[in-house]
């Protein structure tokens, strides 16, 4: 009998779930963001203290954004959203704290 060998890779699915539980200790919520209507938006629409709204695109470790994807960051952000996307638990990292720079921000205004 096979055993089946246990992946330690992190799936898109992992990046999402670390995502919001960051998003949470920053006292926000990350909805899961899905238009029948539009494809390649994306995954999450964090909103935080103080009106703070950042769309996060979640992908597998290694994976690129398809082109679709990145023409609807671009006009996200053409509009004046704060988009962006995340591969690695690293990389959310990041983003957190480039948000909790922009919320201390906030704070001081």
């Amino acid at each position: 009998m096979k055993l089946k060998k246990l992946s330690k890779e992190l799936l898109e699915k992992d990046i999402e779930q670390y995502l919001c539980r960051e998003i949470k200790k920053l006292g926000g919520t990350a909805y899961k963001f899905t238009t029948p209507a539009r494809r390649s938006v994306p995954d999450r629409l964090c909103l935080l203290p103080g009106g703070i709204a950042v769309f996060i695109e979640c992908k597998r470790p290694g994976k690129r954004l398809s082109d679709a994807q990145e023409n609807k960051i671009a006009e996200l952000q053409k509009l004046g959203f704060d988009v962006t996307w995340v591969d690695t638990k690293e990389r959310v990292n990041e983003e957190i704290e480039r948000i909790k720079c922009f919320m201390s921000e906030k704070e001081e205004i």
